[in-house]
């Protein structure tokens, strides 16, 4: 019996929004894309996310909710579901990893990982 998450491919990007950042108040503001690909057999829904968003002084914000964008997408096998949202956080740079909740077409419920990626602007990770 496989993992149903094993059959979901998860792949962040993250970019630096300079024009929505202030470093002077410490606030540096993210948008991220994620997309979400089924190489399973079976149909699957978000249902829900959680992250963990973490600034360069160990700094922890833990987001939980339902779907993501306002939506619990379904992800028939071979597709691929995409969405952008963002992040702020205190320090110029950060991390931010967590994991979806979701559901197979036969009702078994799983966490799909999402896998840390980075929060950085440009040329200041050498």
């Amino acid at each position: 019996m496989t993992n149903p998450a094993d059959h979901i491919e998860i792949a962040p990007i993250a970019m630096y929004l300079e024009n929505q950042s202030d470093p002077e108040a410490s606030r540096y503001a993210f948008a991220y894309t994620i997309h979400i690909t089924n190489t399973g057999s079976q149909p699957v829904q978000l249902l829900s996310r959680h992250w963990y968003i973490t600034d360069a002084r160990n700094g922890v914000e833990e987001v939980e909710g339902p779907g993501v964008v306002g939506l619990q997408p379904t992800i028939e096998p071979g597709e691929t579901f995409q969405y952008s949202s963002g992040a702020i956080i205190e320090t110029e740079t950060g991390t931010m990893h967590g994991s979806y909740r979701m559901v197979t077409a036969n009702g078994e419920s799983f966490d799909a990982p999402i896998p840390m990626f980075l929060l950085a602007p440009p040329r200041t990770i050498h």
